[in-house]
């Protein structure tokens, strides 16, 4: 029996639900409904389905993977060109950490968020 198949959403509270969904719309182009949410499909119109995946994975308390952000979660998304994105949220006076990570694994970059999450932005591997 298949219990887990995917990653069905991501849910965290917010102290001003407007103002952060508004920064995430304007700086990372997600595309908020007026329910205040955002389906992100994997088959979406603009390309065709790239057999890409969502990570879900549980780390011991304590560790210092998500510093400095003070939540105890991190969401991680996909994008297409690091680089240039990470150098557009600098240019829009967002908190880009100046850290970046590039292995086998493709390319990782991160910004604090007004509530002072932190976001992982992952740019995959050629071919992922």
């Amino acid at each position: 029996m298949k219990r887990v198949t995917g990653i069905g959403g991501i849910f965290f509270n917010a102290q001003d639900p407007v103002a952060l969904r508004a920064w995430y719309a304007r700086h990372l182009g997600i595309d908020v409904q007026d329910w205040g949410g955002a389906a992100l499909l994997w088959n979406e119109e603009a390309r065709k389905p790239d057999g890409g995946m969502t990570v879900w994975s549980i780390g011991q308390a304590g560790n210092e993977h998500f510093a400095p952000g003070r939540a105890n979660f991190m969401i991680n998304y996909r994008v297409a060109d690091l680089d240039a994105l990470l150098q557009a949220l600098r240019d829009e006076g967002c908190n880009v950490l100046d850290k970046t990570d590039d292995s086998e694994f493709g390319k990782f970059g991160w910004v604090i968020d007004p509530e002072g999450n932190k976001v992982e932005l992952w740019e995959p591997p050629a071919g992922q």
